[in-house]
């Protein structure tokens, strides 16, 4: 007898599919009864009844489309940790993930440098992740930040991956109470390094 591979995802019909879908039922029978009332009214004022229908019209069609979503609600479940029972990290495809900024000023650079390192420490295949910073503002403050986030990403990324940290973005965990292990306080460390390099360049560059 084959064993079955753990599933990566499960689905379930939501048990309360029919409260919405005889609520579908009723809203839908009181709009035909409002249609067929205008039809109904158009030989006695057809212009302003034609009026109303044509509104009346357009909100169900607006109502249909969005109801469409209620009639067979489906809720997922992903298992992510049965991934190396389903398939061997050799086999996993290339990754490449793009992050994008325009202005060092609206979009703080720091706030970016977080974003990738998040990405970075990614539960993936490191030979086959790819991150990318797409920067249309060409701000050289955010090229410093990325070339002093690489340096720390060193020691975060082996870090998260050691210790199984679910929030990734260094300032997104350091701002919770962190759990001690014996590298945080030099993690801790370099993390404010880097905060404080980026900010000291950021008012630099402010100024000139």
């Amino acid at each position: 007898m084959t064993m079955l591979k753990a599933p990566l995802s499960t689905r379930k019909l939501s048990p309360i599919r029919w409260f919405y879908r005889l609520y579908t039922l009723v809203s839908l029978t009181a709009i035909s009864a409002l249609v067929y009332r205008h039809c109904c009214n158009l030989i006695y004022s057809p212009f302003i009844t034609l009026l109303l229908l044509v509104a009346d019209l357009m909100l169900a069609f607006l109502w249909a489309t969005w109801q469409v979503f209620f009639i067979n609600p489906v809720h997922h479940q992903v298992f992510p940790e049965n991934l190396p029972q389903v398939a061997k990290e050799s086999e996993h495809p290339g990754l490449d993930v793009f992050v994008c900024t325009a202005d060092p000023f609206k979009e703080p650079p720091i706030g970016v440098v977080n974003t990738v390192l998040s990405v970075l420490a990614y539960e993936y295949p490191t030979e086959k992740l790819s991150v990318y910073l797409s920067d249309d503002g060409g701000s050289q403050l955010t090229l410093f930040a990325l070339m002093e986030a690489a340096k720390f990403a060193r020691h975060w990324v082996p870090y998260c991956r050691k210790y199984d940290i679910m929030d990734r973005s260094p300032e997104v965990y350091f701002a919770k109470d962190p759990s001690l292990f014996p590298e945080t306080s030099d993690i801790q460390l370099h993390a404010l390094q880097l905060l404080l390099v980026v900010y000291i360049a950021g008012g630099f560059n402010s100024e000139h």
